[in-house]
């Protein structure tokens, strides 16, 4: 049974499914949509969605601490460094100003040619 077990495991160790969320994320964020499986895009949905959040409250925030607090918790979770971190804070969170959350678009394109894996395209709304 795997009752209130969180996440997907994508076959990979630990420190795997870490680097690969990282990188999915980032180029999400440079991208604006990226072409994966179903169940990696599944996985990264939530982190996506968190980052934005964390943009938005900075860029709200009135104190500059908060403000580069929330920059340097994205940029531990991101690959990219600066350029990517100052997409997301100049771009992307602002677009989202007014919305509360659902930031992100699964669609299901069908089954890859080679080993018929269920793909998907994962896109900012």
């Amino acid at each position: 049974m795997r009752h209130r077990v969180y996440g997907y495991k994508l076959g990979r160790s630990s420190a795997q499914r870490t680097a690969l969320r990282r990188s999915l994320v980032t180029e999400l964020i440079e991208h604006g949509r990226i072409q994966t499986t179903e169940a990696k895009c599944k996985a990264i949905r939530d982190e996506a969605e968190k980052l934005v959040s964390i943009a938005k409250q900075g860029l709200k925030a009135q104190d500059t601490g908060a403000k580069v607090h929330a920059r340097r918790l994205v940029a531990a979770r991101v690959n990219g460094g600066v350029a990517v971190v100052r997409k997301l804070f100049n771009d992307i969170a602002p677009r989202y100003a007014e919305r509360n959350g659902g930031y992100t678009r699964i669609t299901k394109i069908g089954l890859r040619k080679g080993d018929r894996a269920p793909m998907a395209i994962i896109e900012w709304v």
